[in-house]
């Protein structure tokens, strides 16, 4: 008996330090979802699943995802491809499909013509790498290139998913996964707790004594190259707070649209000097919801 008692307590002590490590790895989770119905877009998302899947074998702190898997989650929950979200419904989708980060976007071949080009083909790739923990838009890319026919240009933009163009990005991944590690320690909120908060219907309603604040001129954010190559039409909701001085204090975009327009957002509102909010004559710090809305312009 005694025998048996130390066999097994052998075998326990040989086990726990394995098992101890295989704790002790926190893999961050990905998921590539749809890149949209194309033919492109299907090869697309394949490559890149297959690209993330090589650099889980170089960084054993990421696991990807099973790709009929992840695609059924998100479509059992409604997910139809939005690039336009908030981060309340990116949060959502990544706890439906099981993720720390997934990947969205957008590829297609399209027709094109210019007078150096009468007739000529884009292929492109719109790729957002979006957080699950907090809902943002992580990083965005867009590689594109042309071709004489729809093959060739698929074909050349295929040939950008390789390990020495995407390889970085696993990273930045693994990294954005760290920092927001951090980030959960630390509370704005807790800092910002005599904030009065406007940016609801229901704190709207709640402070209806106060009068709001008001821009001395209104800036308008400009539509960013990128969007227009991609002729992106999307809004921008930014959570505000002005303090009783009328200067803008913290900025956080809630409703994210990528493209640099996100920080267009960011930069206008950050030049902008308000009235202060005031309750009973006094001026008091308030948080307020800006939206912007962005649409491509007409062509000329």
């Amino acid at each position: 008996m005694k025998f048996r008692l130390a066999l097994v307590t052998l075998l326990l002590f040989a086990l726990w330090p394995a098992r101890a490590t295989a704790q002790d790895v926190r893999r961050v989770r990905v998921a590539v979802l749809d890149m949209g119905g194309s033919p492109v877009a299907e090869r697309v998302a394949e490559r890149l699943a297959k690209l993330l899947g090589s650099a889980v074998r170089t960084d054993p702190g990421l696991a990807v995802l099973d790709r009929g898997l992840s695609r059924a989650a998100a479509r059992g929950v409604g997910y139809a491809g939005s690039l336009n979200m908030t981060l309340a419904e990116a949060r959502s989708l990544g706890a439906a499909v099981g993720c720390d980060f997934f990947v969205t976007g957008d590829a297609q071949t399209l027709r094109r013509s210019s007078d150096a080009r009468p007739v000529y083909y884009e292929s492109y790739a719109t790729l957002f790498f979006v957080s699950a923990q907090t809902g943002r838009l992580a990083f965005w890319l867009r590689p594109a290139e042309e071709g004489d026919t729809a093959e060739a240009a698929e074909a050349a933009l295929l040939d950008r998913f390789n390990a020495k163009t995407f390889g970085p990005y696993a990273g930045i991944v693994a990294e954005t996964a760290e920092r927001e590690e951090r980030e959960r320690f630390a509370s704005d909120e807790a800092e910002a707790a005599d904030v009065i908060d406007l940016s609801t219907d229901e704190g709207a309603s709640v402070n209806r004594d106060l009068r709001e604040p008001a821009p001395y001129r209104r800036l308008r954010p400009a539509y960013t190259d990128a969007a227009a190559r991609a002729e992106a039409e999307a809004t921008v909701d930014a959570l505000v707070e002005i303090g009783a001085d009328g200067e803008v204090g913290g900025v956080r975009v809630v409703r994210w649209a990528g493209f640099g327009l996100d920080e267009e957002v960011v930069e206008t509102v950050r030049r902008m000097h308000f009235r202060p909010a005031q309750r009973e004559g006094e001026p008091v710090p308030v948080r307020v919801l800006l939206r912007y809305n962005f649409r491509k312009p007409p062509k000329s």
